[in-house]
């Protein structure tokens, strides 16, 4: 059963190696993201699952202790999926695709103890349906599952945005902003997957991973964090 969850945008600038000299203009969302982190610690899951999205090769399970890099955004870091103490020594052969591997930077930051851990990740064009099956699945995992769910709103929000500005993109993140804050599954469950696509939002099938994780969890949700720099809508919110 899902017992808390928080949301938190996955961006590799998040990293402030990455970030360089543009790093402090994030730290108010470093620092949500690590409350986020803690209010999940404090919930005391049996088990921490995070969710991102993820390209065709970084899709499916990933088990403590796998690896991933920032290698390919010119920093020489790595990471660990809950890479602390032996649990560090069970890396599969697969690597955390990008998402996965800021929330493992994040587990890290945060100095992680609470639960094992392990990653899923999701490829954005799933069915919505099948997104909520997944949700369904894990919260079933134990009795106290926890998520952790990686995922950014539109990236059209400025004529500077990733996908340049779109009229339909700050209408579609204060939907996600009011669902995560409400805690409201069925708002989540019923974002538009087309219109998600076409503003580039590389969180929608996480969310809804989320939304059927959350059913009949009852949960009360907190926004703590919401603005979209660089054109791109992040939020942070925690559920508990």
């Amino acid at each position: 059963m899902l017992i808390a969850a928080a949301v938190c945008p996955c961006p590799p600038l998040l990293v402030p190696e990455v970030a360089a000299g543009a790093a402090g203009e994030l730290d108010e969302l470093r620092a949500a993201c690590l409350d986020a982190v803690g209010v999940l610690a404090a919930a005391r899951p049996e088990r921490l699952i995070v969710v991102g999205p993820a390209e065709r090769d970084g899709r499916g399970p990933h088990p403590q202790g796998t690896p991933g890099s920032f290698r390919g955004f010119g920093v020489d870091l790595d990471v660990r999926l809950g890479g602390w103490g032996e649990a560090a020594a069970e890396a599969s052969e697969r690597t955390l695709p990008p998402s996965l591997a800021v929330a493992a930077w994040l587990l890290e930051r945060a100095r992680w103890q609470a639960a094992p851990v392990e990653g899923l990740g999701v490829g954005e064009p799933l069915a919505s349906e099948r997104c909520r099956e997944v949700g369904r699945e894990l919260a079933a995992q134990a009795e106290r599952v926890a998520l952790l769910v990686m995922g950014d709103g539109s990236a059209c929000r400025s004529l500077k945005a990733p996908g340049y500005l779109d009229e339909r993109a700050a209408g579609f993140d204060a939907d996600v902003a009011r669902a995560l804050g409400a805690a409201d599954v069925g708002a989540l469950a019923a974002l538009d997957e087309e219109l998600a696509a076409e503003l580039k939002a590389a969180g929608r099938a996480p969310l809804q991973v989320l939304a059927g994780a959350g059913e009949g969890a009852a949960l009360k949700g907190e926004l703590r964090y919401e603005a979209a720099p660089y054109g791109v809508g992040y939020f942070v919110a925690m559920w508990s």
